[in-house]
């Protein structure tokens, strides 16, 4: 039995080394949150088990958490390099399937069609605004530039506002908003689903995702100019790895005690 329950501790604490390799490999990725992984105890007991007898069978592994943690912000002075100071994610769409991605990774740029994606193609969403720059519809829209305004002058650029406000400037000198920046939240986003690239799609178990502009409650603003990092903690980790490693080795060894005892056994001789 012994040799089992060493073994469960050998598995897990393979996977807690995977879990840390993969928080250091992305120490210097853009919007990455790290993860933390949970055990629990695994015993042999029944209603008619003495409680004083009950003996433990290893660890297995509960969860792996997600830390959705603000890391720190980079300024980067790029007009469309966006950062979140609150809990929301920008909301994607890719123009070929249609399907809905959530980031914190705020690295857009404009396309050819003045469409603000990011660099995978996907674009950004907004909330649609009237004249008075006033929020209309919680339905978010893709995110793009007339390439012309009302009296015929050409696009020059965009810049992004505190409040997420998308602010598109013209040859004649004017600018108008094309909308806000789409926050989204959610009840549980420990229960968001990792797609890599940063992404994240939402589940049954994080809720849907509820969709608001800039500065409302949680979402948090929209910092402009500026990117998240990564909120991996490099000397946290590396005291996390020599913990793990220490773990493997314990348990190794007691299997290898356990194989030494078997042998003594099997070698007695009468």
């Amino acid at each position: 039995m012994s040799f089992y329950t060493s073994l469960n501790g050998l598995k897990n604490a393979q996977t807690e080394l995977s879990v840390i390799a993969n928080n250091l490999a992305n120490a210097e990725t853009t919007g990455f949150k790290k993860s933390r992984i949970n055990f629990s105890d695994i015993v042999s007991s029944s209603a008619s088990t003495n409680p004083k007898l009950v003996k433990g069978l290893g660890s297995t592994v509960q969860s792996i958490d997600q830390n959705f943690s603000l890391g720190p912000v980079q300024q980067t002075g790029a007009a469309l390099d966006l950062a979140i100071d609150g809990e929301g994610f920008f909301t994607k769409v890719n123009p070929t399937s249609g399907k809905t991605f959530y980031t914190r990774n705020g690295n857009f740029s404009l396309d050819g069609g003045g469409f603000i994606t990011d660099s995978s193609g996907d674009r950004l969403q907004l909330l649609p605004v009237d004249a008075t720059n006033t929020v209309t519809s919680l339905t978010p829209q893709d995110a793009i530039a007339p390439l012309t305004n009302g009296a015929g002058s050409d696009f020059i650029g965009v810049t992004v506002t505190n409040d997420g406000s998308i602010m598109a400037s013209y040859a004649d000198g004017t600018t108008q908003s094309i909308g806000k920046v789409a926050l989204a939240a959610f009840v549980a986003p420990n229960g968001l689903l990792q797609l890599g690239n940063q992404d994240w799609a939402s589940t049954g178990i994080s809720g849907a995702a509820t969709y608001n502009q800039p500065g409302a409650a949680r979402f948090g603003n929209i910092m402009s100019g500026s990117l998240e990092q990564s909120n991996v903690d490099i000397a946290e980790e590396m005291v996390g790895l020599i913990t793990a490693q220490r773990y493997f080795q314990a348990n190794a060894k007691a299997i290898d005690t356990a194989t030494q005892l078997s042998q003594t056994v099997i070698n007695l001789r009468t």
